[in-house]
């Protein structure tokens, strides 16, 4: 049986919703995400919004309440009540922002239906939740340094890394970076096109880095006729992000995968979502979990699916902890130790 068959047929009885805005200055940007609380028959569901342009989401808080969520659905009824909104006020800023928002609300609606149903997630789909291993994910400061690293390794000397490659990076820092024996994951951002963290292919730093990281995951490459070739000996280790937002993206790929990131809020709708876990699971193709900034509830769902479906890969799952530019004392370790509620669609992680 397909998991999402195991979650659509679940009643949720909506009768209100309420946005609440979160934000995180980090000095060099102000990051601001919406909680999403559903109410229905006492009780509450809640997602997290992770668009981007922040004038998206203060429209969205603002403007967004008149969404006519409110009504007697099964989580598949409601899905296909969102394919009919428009869940923007205005935008948004970015194509792929839809499905950001519309994840917020299903994820919620999620959590609100397993909890009038008295049961959790795990229950739901027959999955018992794992230590979740994960990796802390960073761009270096520029002109580069591997210091951050190095600081956070001396604060837990266990710790692995997703680390953001740049042109800027030169034989020196790599050389640094390779003997702290932590990188798991090279994000090489070329799969973005048309946003504020584009990183066109260079073959030069795409030779450098795959050479010099025989081991690690190289994530979403930028691959044209100059970069492909250099590639094409290492495709075993290509994995994407961006691109994937359902089973028929994975399917489009120039070639097949050996594994993808899954950032449920690309996908948008739980049943793409679930869908996509199955047919990575049929194919052998490995998954780790993927974030978005999240400020609020969104981390520890993302953490909670991890936990039940990709448990032991280096997951961009880390906790909010990690979003600060230094390491304080107490940090949680990896692998982080599963805290689902008991019932709904949260983690306390």
């Amino acid at each position: 049986m397909a998991t999402f068959d195991a979650l659509a047929g679940l009643p949720v009885e909506i009768e209100s919703y309420e946005l609440e805005g979160l934000e995180h200055d980090l000095g060099r940007f102000v990051r601001k995400t919406t909680v999403i609380h559903l109410r229905g028959d006492g009780h509450e569901g809640i997602g997290e919004d992770v668009t981007y342009d922040p004038a998206d989401q203060e429209s969205f808080q603002a403007d967004g309440r008149e969404l006519p969520l409110a009504g007697s659905h099964t989580l598949d009824s409601f899905s296909e009540l969102l394919d009919r909104l428009s869940l923007f006020p205005t935008g948004p800023g970015l194509a792929p922002y839809r499905d950001y928002r519309r994840w917020a609300i299903e994820s919620a609606a999620l959590d609100l239906a397993l909890r009038q149903a008295g049961t959790s997630l795990a229950k739901a789909v027959e999955r018992e939740p794992q230590a979740v291993t994960f990796v802390v994910s960073m761009g270096l400061p520029e002109p580069p340094s591997a210091d951050p690293v190095k600081r956070w390794l001396a604060a837990d000397p266990g710790l692995r890394f997703k680390l953001d490659p740049r042109p800027t990076w030169d034989d020196a820092l790599v050389t640094e970076l390779v003997e702290t024996g932590a990188v798991d994951t090279l994000d090489l951002k070329g799969a973005y096109k048309g946003t504020p963290v584009d990183n066109p292919g260079d073959p030069t730093l795409y030779a450098r880095v795959a050479i010099a990281f025989p081991e690690a995951w190289l994530e979403d490459p930028d691959l044209n006729e100059e970069t492909d070739p250099i590639l094409q000996p290492h495709r075993h280790r290509v994995t994407w992000d961006a691109p994937i937002h359902s089973v028929a993206d994975i399917e489009g790929l120039a070639f097949p995968p050996r594994c993808i990131n899954i950032k449920p809020s690309r996908f948008g709708s739980l049943r793409r979502l679930l869908d996509t876990y199955d047919y990575c699971g049929e194919k052998g193709i490995r998954m780790y979990g993927g974030g978005q900034f999240e400020l609020g509830p969104g981390r520890g769902q993302i953490q909670y699916l991890a936990s039940l479906f990709h448990p032991d890969s280096p997951n961009d799952v880390a906790p909010r902890e990690y979003n600060l530019s230094e390491p304080g004392p107490g940090l949680p370790r990896s692998p982080l130790k599963p805290a689902p509620d008991a019932v709904g669609f949260r983690s306390r992680g």
